[in-house]
C-alpha cells in the first residue's frame, strides 16, 4: 500500500471503455492466437490464416476489430497488406498472461 496519501483519479468515460475494449479484444481466442502469432513475425491475411487454420474472412474481420482499438498496424506492399502489434503495452500484457497461464 502507498504510504503516501495520493489524490484517487476516477476513470474517465473514454478511459474505460478504451480499457473494456482492450480486454474485450483479448479475451477471444482466435484474437489472442492471431496477436501471438504476430508478436512473433509480421503476417499477411493469407500467412495468418494458412498457420493459424483460419478461414480467410475470419482473419480479415478479426483484423479489422485490432486495427480499430490500434492493437495491429499494417503496411502495403502492392496488393498485400502486412500486420503487426501496434502496441507495446497489450501485447507484453499477452504474453505474459501467456507465460503465466504455461506456468501452471
Amino acid at each position: 500500500m502507498n504510504t503516501k496519501q495520493q489524490p484517487i483519479k476516477n476513470l474517465d468515460e473514454e478511459t474505460l471503455f478504451l480499457v473494456s475494449q482492450t480486454f474485450k479484444a483479448l479475451c477471444d481466442p482466435t484474437r489472442i492466437r492471431i496477436l501471438h502469432l504476430l508478436s512473433q513475425k509480421e503476417c499477411s491475411v493469407n500467412e495468418i490464416a494458412g498457420k493459424l487454420d483460419l478461414k480467410q474472412s475470419t482473419v480479415s474481420h478479426q483484423l479489422r476489430f485490432l486495427k480499430n482499438l490500434r492493437l495491429v498496424k499494417y503496411k502495403r506492399e502492392k496488393t498485400t497488406y502486412y500486420y503487426s502489434p501496434d502496441d507495446e503495452h497489450v501485447m507484453k500484457i499477452l504474453n505474459e498472461t501467456i507465460d503465466h497461464a504455461r506456468h501452471h
